[in-house]
């Protein structure tokens, strides 16, 4: 019997918690607030799971660590643009056939938890 191998190897980031400046209005501008961050990113994973070496796989840590630099670094009016920025340093690992992000805002809304943005890319 043929032993079949993995296609694709789905990671997941959740609720990875930054802080950085994210809004329009004066007080969003000033003072740093809280996004909360959730991350899937699809892989071809058969030369990882075969070799059992981090060379052959997606590095989450490393991406992972970009991310949290780019979005503490930063100032952002807008979710889509800082989701859209997200999703675009992801996308920079040729590794990645697909990625979500989702990012939450937090009490954005007064009688709502948080507020989100999802947008996902992917290469063939």
């Amino acid at each position: 019997m043929p032993r079949l191998e993995p296609s694709m190897a789905r990671i997941r980031v959740k609720d990875l918690r930054l802080r950085t400046y994210i809004g329009i209005k004066e007080e969003e501008i000033l003072n740093k607030q809280d996004v909360l961050i959730n991350l899937t990113m699809l892989y071809p994973a058969a030369a990882a799971v075969r070799g059992n070496d981090i060379e052959q796989a997606l590095n989450y840590r490393t991406i992972t660590k970009a991310i949290i630099q780019h979005v503490e670094d930063n100032r952002f009016a807008l979710l889509e643009r800082l989701t859209q920025e997200i999703l675009d340093l992801v996308m920079q690992y040729p590794q990645v056939r697909y990625a979500e992000v989702e990012v939450d805002k937090p009490h954005a809304l007064r009688f709502a938890e948080s507020v989100s943005i999802t947008l996902a890319a992917h290469r063939d």
